[in-house]
């Protein structure tokens, strides 16, 4: 043990130290609380920054483990009797990611009005438990601040190990977002944070209240950075100033924005890893708008429901377009419940829930390039037992969809074979509109603001702004009248909607979304192209019809990486007439309790199950 009391190089210490004081006291400073990351039972946490406040004597919690002044507490708003506490923390712990018994060494009980006991046992310890006379703090875990009686928000920490997210955001007072200041441990990867689902009341007002939402990054959010895939553009710009409607009015639905997710940039197509330069594309992508596939391409490959909506249903505004023509905001879910809720608070008037209705399902069902042998694969089996399965469900019949045979015979004279009149449509409506609405603008001001250079951008968007660089004006209304034209051809001859709002439409239109194939990202590609051509992906993003993905299976194939056989999912696309897009949630609501299809769950695969390179967590689930 070294004394400095008498020690001379202690006195030459002391004066420069207040040599420094004397320096410092003229200099003004703000110190700004961004939060605190700890670990309870090895399990991290983030503390918020923002609290509500209790009164306690701190004689009260002795007994319970602090870390820099702060104590695990837990809140029971309502009427709960004492001896309902014990089977009410089990349900929590069993329900909630966030919630441990860890934090119900002190229980701040409402109700109690100081006539409860002072101790009891809960679950495996013995629990001060504290009177609560205020309403206005949600139950849950918190960590409470002995110095100063504040009560603070606990959020459960999670390595993005799937690298899908760009940042990890909570919600500020204010009604704005901030990043989340933590980090676990992780290889490359950002730390998410989650909200305890015990904050959140369901009510008809809230009814994605607690609701976990990513928004892919072309959303702006306000108080945030956005990046569209692209480093410079996220250097250049500030902070968004307000959150665009159509994210705001989930929010005020009550989801909970967790954070960004990467988006390919500009929303062009690219291939994983082969495309990806400014950023490195996520192992798990995931994502919130389609223009040309970016919800329903995910779905399909991964294995939760996902929609392509009819165009138009909600303001994009403060969304960075690819083509606002042909543009739309959809989700990627597990849970159809949350599907519907999330649609009708995402469109607003413009949906028509039928979750408590009995609708008459089109018995029209036609299919497009669908296998007929089951013997072919495990994945034309899958197909063609949900198509017999969905026919009989409905009390329907199945024909097949040749598009190009039916334009010919039944669409406007004039026009050449389908493939050839579409042929340019897609392509030359996204890059024209694009270049005018994104890439000048995001030149001009790059240029002013470092001394005229432009920035980098990746290949795929380069290549398609090229091409939309020598198409005329002309070209491009030409272009646009011919989406018109197939769009009201298809509209009236193939799909029309019906007058009874619980059918809506004339028959359902279907095509394979996924048959369980590999697509590897450990391989050169051959350059980045144009997307020419039409496909039945295309039908909607032409026609404005809703598309939505079903999950119908999976189907064991043999990875190359792994030497192991690994289940990859089976879905199916179907296609409604314009505005019946509670038509085709109510159908996979209604699909799933009668077991055709199954309702996915967190985990390896479909069925659930551990994760690879995450076997010790086990299938965390964080997003419902």
């Amino acid at each position: 043990m070294v004394s400095l009391r008498h020690s001379p190089s202690a006195r030459s210490l002391g004066l420069l130290a207040l040599s420094l004081l004397s320096t410092f006291s003229t200099v003004s400073a703000r110190l700004t609380s961004h939060g605190l990351s700890v670990t309870l039972n090895d399990a991290y946490y983030y503390i918020s920054p923002f609290s509500g406040s209790v009164v306690v004597h701190p004689n009260l919690l002795k007994d319970v483990p602090a870390v820099f002044g702060f104590k695990p507490v837990t809140v029971i708003q309502g009427e709960v009797a004492q001896a309902g506490i014990q089977a009410l923390l089990v349900k929590w712990d069993e329900s909630d990611d966030v919630f441990q018994p860890a934090f119900a060494r002190a229980i701040f009980l409402a109700g109690c009005k100081g006539s409860c006991k002072a101790k009891m046992k809960v679950i495996s310890d013995a629990s001060s438990i504290v009177p609560l006379n205020i309403t206005t703090i949600p139950s849950g875990p918190y960590f409470l601040e002995m110095a100063t009686g504040s009560l603070y928000p606990v959020y459960r920490l999670y390595e993005d190990f799937a690298g899908a997210f760009m940042q990890a955001l909570i919600h500020t007072p204010d009604g704005k977002f901030q990043p989340m200041f933590a980090q676990i441990p992780g290889s490359a990867a950002l730390t998410v944070g989650v909200p305890s689902r015990l904050y959140f009341t369901k009510t008809a007002a809230k009814p994605l209240a607690g609701v976990r939402l990513g928004v892919k990054d072309i959303s702006r959010l306000a108080g945030v950075k956005g990046s569209n895939g692209n480093r410079a553009w996220y250097d250049l710009y500030p902070p968004a100033t307000y959150t665009g409607p159509a994210i705001q009015r989930l929010i005020d639905a009550g989801a909970v924005v967790v954070g960004t997710q990467k988006t390919s940039q500009f929303a062009n197509g690219e291939s994983a890893t082969a495309d990806w330069v400014d950023y490195h594309s996520p192992f798990n992508p995931r994502g919130d708008g389609d223009t040309g596939g970016s919800i329903r391409g995910p779905a399909g490959v991964q294995g939760p429901f996902g929609n392509r909506p009819s165009h138009g249903l909600v303001s994009l505004d403060n969304v960075m377009p690819l083509s606002p023509t042909l543009d739309t905001a959809g989700f990627l879910v597990r849970d159809t419940a949350i599907w519907d809720a999330a649609n009708a608070a995402l469109y607003g008037s413009n949906y028509t829930s039928l979750a408590s209705s009995k609708p008459k399902y089109p018995k029209t069902i036609r299919t497009i390039e669908f296998p007929t042998d089951p013997g072919a694969s495990a994945a034309s089996k899958l197909l063609i037992d949900f198509l017999n399965s969905l026919v009989t469900f409905v009390g329907g019949t199945v024909t097949l969809l040749n598009l190009a045979t039916e334009w010919a015979a039944t669409g406007p004279k004039g026009p050449p074979a389908l493939a050839q009149y579409l042929n340019t449509t897609y392509p030359m409506i996204i890059t024209k509109e694009q270049i005018q609405l994104v890439r000048e603008p995001f030149y001009r001001d790059y240029a002013v603001a470092h001394d005229g250079r432009r920035p980098f951008v990746n290949p795929v968007p380069l290549v398609r702004w090229s091409y939309g660089d020598i198409v005329s004006a002309s070209q491009l209304q030409d272009q646009d009248d011919v989406k018109a034209s197939f769009m009201k051809w298809f509209n009236t001859e193939v799909l029309p909607p019906v007058a009874d709002p619980k059918q809506c439409s004339s028959g359902l239109v279907l095509y394979i979304g996924s048959s369980g194939g590999q697509n590897p990202r450990n391989r050169y590609s051959n350059g980045s192209g144009v997307p020419f051509g039409f496909s039945s992906n295309c039908i909607s993003v032409l026609v404005e019809v809703p598309d939505s993905v079903f999950p119908v299976g999976e189907v064991l194939s043999r990875s190359a990486i792994t030497a192991h056989d690994e289940a990859l999912p089976v879905a199916i696309d179907i296609n409604a007439a314009k505005g019946c897009d509670g038509l085709l949630v109510k159908l996979a609501q209604d699909l799933v309790k009668a077991g055709i299809i199954p309702e996915p769950r967190p985990g390896g695969s479909i069925n659930g199950g551990a994760i690879l390179m995450r076997r010790s967590f086990g299938a965390v689930d964080i997003w419902n």
